[in-house]
């Protein structure tokens, strides 16, 4: 943790900010290895160039001590305010950077608390060092990866016609724990028309024999790592011929998309390689999402793979690649991968079956 908290004060000192002050988070856990609960009463970790503190109930000071946390911690009574506490550590910040995702009622009582100070977002400096995976991340991803695709294995154990969206989604859910998750973050079983909605979840919808099922399902594992990854079936029948030739042209984008990304292109260019195969096909307007999106102790965080991102892809970020094509009133799909850049190319972190599956 410490390199870590090294370099948030590195792009602190290039950007002139004085104090960083972080709350409870996927930003938390990164720089200190405490998944502290947002709760009404105040955590916080304060990073200056002097060093780092933490800023936690008293109540709390147990937990931060058995998360493994060995910067120094200040605790706050139940009387006390925890404001005040915090400014008494910032009394010479003229310049303070702010989590993201901090609750606005946290930023008004900072801004009561050190009314001298500027405040400013502090996202990008968080943003910027959780981009980039070191040896350790890339490791704990590529674990979570391995374990969706043991579920996406069993997929035959629970989807076949007949059954609900939402019974098959139960029974994915267990296995997600099952394979090694200590979460489920999300399930999504989308049957026939319920395809076409990209964030569908689950209902009630009986799967027919011959429907095309999106199922696009994630976890995050006890290291804190995340996985998603999206695959398509088919059970009992064949499918729609036009389903065919849809799947066939996404397979073929997203395969261009896989073979594109590595160090030095921009996150656009990636997007752009499958939307052209796509758009080329007609099926350009039904294409209706970004390609991908940055993860590892988030599900979404940067970099996202999108049309006006010029970041140039850099070895250890990762993101999936996920094209979709969808038909409102009849079905859709989407095939996701997680990858990771490597020094030359990608490693692909997902690898089950593309193409659709025949249940």
């Amino acid at each position: 943790m410490s390199d870590r908290l090294d370099r948030a004060r590195a792009l602190m000192d290039q950007t002139g900010i004085d104090a960083l002050i972080v709350t409870p988070g996927a930003n938390l856990r990164y720089l200190t290895g405490y998944a502290a609960i947002p709760l009404e009463r105040l955590t916080c970790l304060v990073i200056q160039s002097t060093g780092s503190q933490l800023v936690v109930p008293e109540l709390e000071h147990a937990a931060a001590t058995a998360a493994g946390v060995t910067m120094e911690i200040h605790t706050w009574g139940e009387t006390e305010d925890p404001y005040e506490l915090v400014a008494s550590l910032l009394s010479d910040a003229e310049l303070v950077a702010i989590d993201d995702q901090m609750w606005a009622s946290r930023v008004f009582a900072l801004q009561a608390a050190l009314p001298s100070a500027e405040f400013v977002l502090g996202g990008f400096i968080t943003s910027d060092l959780r981009a980039v995976k070191d040896q350790a991340e890339v490791d704990a991803l590529r674990d979570a990866g391995a374990a969706i695709d043991r579920v996406h294995s069993r997929m035959g154990e629970w989807l076949r016609p007949g059954r609900t969206e939402r019974e098959v989604g139960a029974d994915i859910a267990a296995a997600i724990i099952e394979e090694g998750h200590e979460r489920v973050d999300f399930v999504i079983v989308a049957s026939g028309p319920n395809g076409a909605s990209p964030h569908h979840e689950v209902s009630d919808r009986i799967i027919g024999a011959g429907e095309p099922v999106v199922v696009d399902i994630g976890g995050t594992t006890p290291a804190g790592y995340c996985s998603d990854s999206t695959r398509n079936y088919v059970a009992g029948a064949d499918p729609d011929p036009q389903y065919e030739e849809l799947f066939a042209v996404l397979h073929r984008a997203q395969a261009a998309q896989r073979a594109h990304a590595h160090p030095g292109v921009t996150a656009e260019s990636v997007d752009a390689v499958g939307r052209e195969i796509i758009t080329a096909a007609g099926y350009g307007d039904k294409f209706i999402h970004r390609t991908g999106h940055g993860i590892g102790q988030e599900t979404h965080e940067d970099p996202y793979i999108v049309a006006g991102n010029e970041t140039i892809l850099e070895p250890g970020m990762a993101f999936s690649i996920e094209p979709g094509i969808y038909l409102a009133g009849q079905f859709g799909a989407r095939i996701e991968d997680i990858v990771v850049c490597t020094e030359s190319g990608i490693e692909v972190l997902n690898n089950t079956e593309r193409n659709f599956v025949r249940l």
